[in-house]
């Protein structure tokens, strides 16, 4: 009576507990989905993904430098401003601007960029990818949940049945039409009982708290999962689910197959990118410079003077020396050379073509472009691979899912029997025709078909939602 009552008050408990917070199974997915650990760490791939893209879309513009310094010189040196040798101590200040910009490349950076917008498309699917897996362990993890709870209430309403069978027989043993040894059976199957009731519950809390481990959440917090009745549970007819045609719709629309097809295509376009570096590159540049130098203490200003001014030199013409004039071109004055004045007298510009032709590298880039075929090679065997996985897995649940349906059936039937001979047997007992051993044993007949029957069924649910999953792509109970 004690065990009883124990049990009672657990499951009336236990439904009041329910009633606080529940998770329900597209609760727990889009928990999952939005805090799983592995699905943010791939979130940071996709944005490193479209970093990439954009940098390499904004590397068709050209290229913008500006360098300046500022120093001392000592000991002999080059003069930055004259470019000539000098013992002299120089402060010097030197400034730059330089541009580049590619021309044709044989359109490498066009098929990078494609490559790159193609691979942040890729790393997204990938998410999705690793979004369904969660899903599909959170689907597994929550049906063996529902099958504990639903082994519990058939624990419990056995220890029920027990503790009601003892009841009656106790008062007939006190009356005197029953033996002792009955009453003493049914308490240890009542016993028995209660420790399979206790046993189906603690598994259903280990259920519980392996769903919260996927969901990450702290094992101390509250947690309780909605409980459907299995027959409330839709399931598409499994006529409706048969493999091929589930198949040829999953191949077209699963985001690990358009993920791989993907990664073909940036594969195929990185190729091209390779190739390109086989061949010559044309590109313009430009510049802008100037420098300052202490060197140079003077500027000349104004308007150049010329000037005719004797030399020393001289020529000999009949015994008469005459000598030689020397015109002289000067600025009309000169001026102190501060950075000021000195940066726009030593301004200087150029540009042009360049033209880099490859000739030979080391091979680096012939084994590249040879390097990205084989990975073409080896991404096309990956998809072969995935895809018969695909298949092979869809297969293999319909086969499951075709096994499940028969063996509940199968099941069904045997609880249909055991019931009868339950009832069968229960009545003979409450006439004394039926030994207390043989009842319990009838009983214990028909809790292990139930139980049997319940693993079926979720077993036939979870198949029939994996084969849904892969039609859908998504997953609901």
């Amino acid at each position: 009576m004690k065990n009883g009552f124990l049990i009672i008050l657990g499951i009336a408990f236990g439904q009041i507990v329910y009633g606080q917070d529940v998770w329900d199974l597209q609760r727990c997915v889009d928990f999952a989905i939005k805090n799983n650990i592995q699905v943010r760490q791939n979130k940071v791939q996709e944005e490193l993904a479209n970093l990439t893209y954009k940098q390499s879309r904004d590397a068709r513009w050209p290229t913008a430098n500006f360098q300046t310094s500022f120093g001392e010189q000592f000991g002999r040196s080059i003069d930055p401003t004259s470019n000539q040798f000098t013992n002299n101590q120089i402060t010097f200040v030197n400034g730059s601007f330089q541009t580049n910009v590619t021309l044709f490349n044989w359109f490498a950076q066009k098929n990078q960029i494609a490559a790159n917008q193609i691979t942040v498309e890729a790393n997204r699917l990938q998410t999705k990818v690793i979004q369904n897996d969660i899903s599909l362990n959170i689907a597994s993890a929550y049906l063996q949940a529902l099958l504990a709870h639903e082994q519990m209430r058939i624990a419990s309403v056995q220890v029920n049945q027990t503790r009601q069978q003892l009841d009656i027989t106790r008062k007939r043993v006190d009356a005197g039409a029953l033996p002792e040894l009955n009453a003493a059976e049914l308490s240890a199957q009542l016993a028995r009982d209660s420790a399979t009731y206790v046993s189906a519950e603690s598994q259903f809390l280990l259920n519980e708290l392996s769903i919260k481990a996927i969901l990450n959440l702290d094992a101390a917090l509250p947690f309780r999962i909605a409980i459907p009745l299995a027959d409330d549970i839709r399931v598409d007819p499994i006529a409706e689910l048969q493999p091929n045609a589930v198949f040829l719709q999953a191949v077209t629309q699963q985001p690990r197959q358009e993920a791989n097809r993907l990664r073909l295509e940036a594969a195929i376009k990185t190729t091209a990118v390779a190739k390109a570096a086989l061949y010559p590159t044309i590109s313009a540049f430009g510049g802008l410079q100037s420098a300052y130098s202490s060197a140079l203490t003077f500027l000349p200003k104004g308007n150049n003077i010329t000037s005719v001014v004797p030399t020393q030199a001289f020529v000999n013409i009949s015994g008469t020396n005459y000598f030689l004039n020397q015109t002289i071109t000067r600025p009309e004055r000169f001026e102190v050379a501060n950075v000021f004045r000195q940066m726009p007298y030593n301004f200087r510009q150029n540009f042009g073509l360049a033209v880099n032709v490859p000739l030979f590298n080391g091979n680096q880039a012939k084994t590249q472009y040879q390097r990205s075929k084989l990975d073409q090679t080896t991404l096309k065997l990956q998809m072969l691979a995935d895809t018969l996985q695909l298949k092979q897995d869809i297969y293999q649940a319909y086969q499951s899912a075709v096994n499940a349906l028969e063996t509940f059936n199968s099941r069904k039937k045997a609880v249909e029997t055991s019931e009868y001979s339950y009832n069968l047997g229960q009545k003979r007992y409450e006439v004394g025709l039926l030994q207390v051993i043989e009842l319990v044993t009838l009983q214990n007949n028909l809790q292990r078909a139930k139980i049997d029957m319940a693993s079926s069924q979720y077993e036939y649910i979870f198949r029939l939602k994996v084969l849904e999953f892969y039609k859908y792509n998504s997953i609901k109970l």
